[in-house]
Order: C-alpha cells, then sequence, then structure tokens
C-alpha cells in the first residue's frame, strides 16, 4: 500500500508520479535516473517506457544501468544490466531519483 500523502514528503511524491507517468517524461521514451550514496560514485539509469513505444511488457519498473547520452539501440538498451522492481515505489527506495 503507497504512504499516506502526509506520511510522504513532496521530494518522494514528486518522484513517485514522474516515476509512473511516462507522458510526463520530458525524452520519452526514456527518463533518466541518477543514484547517489554516500561513498559511492552517482550513478545514471534510465526507465524506458517500452509498453508506451512498442507495447512490450515487463520493463515498467526496471532502470537500465545506463546513460542518456550515450543511448544505445534498442537491443543494446535491453541487454544492458539492468535492476528489475515491480512497483515505481521500489525505485524510489532503491535510491533512484528524477533529476
Amino acid at each position: 500500500m503507497p504512504p499516506s500523502p502526509d506520511a510522504a514528503g513532496p521530494e518522494r511524491l514528486r518522484n513517485l508520479l514522474f516515476l509512473s507517468t511516462p507522458k510526463l517524461w520530458p525524452v520519452w521514451p526514456f527518463l533518466p535516473l541518477i543514484r547517489r550514496r554516500p561513498g559511492c560514485a552517482d550513478e545514471c539509469g534510465l526507465l524506458y517506457d517500452a509498453f508506451g513505444l512498442k507495447g512490450t511488457t515487463g520493463y515498467g519498473a526496471t532502470v537500465f544501468l545506463c546513460n542518456l547520452f550515450l543511448l544505445p539501440t534498442e537491443p543494446e538498451l535491453l541487454a544492458l544490466p539492468r535492476e528489475a522492481h515491480d512497483t515505481a515505489e521500489e525505485v524510489y527506495d532503491a535510491g533512484w531519483r528524477v533529476e
């Protein structure tokens, strides 16, 4: 069950809105993400709206470990290392943020 608006801060709500609404993505069908963790280099990731683009299911909450500026072809993107999540909340809880 998602947190109530009172329990979630505005930063979380903003991120969850973008993570779950591809029509808001400024470079659709991609949503660039970043993960910053203490003691680690920043990580770049992408959400890819494969369903909205081609009707392909199974990638709605998958973060591809890739930089938007080094964007490969679709077959290369789908072969990249990735983190598969079930929901936008899990993506957020894994530390991924919309910039």
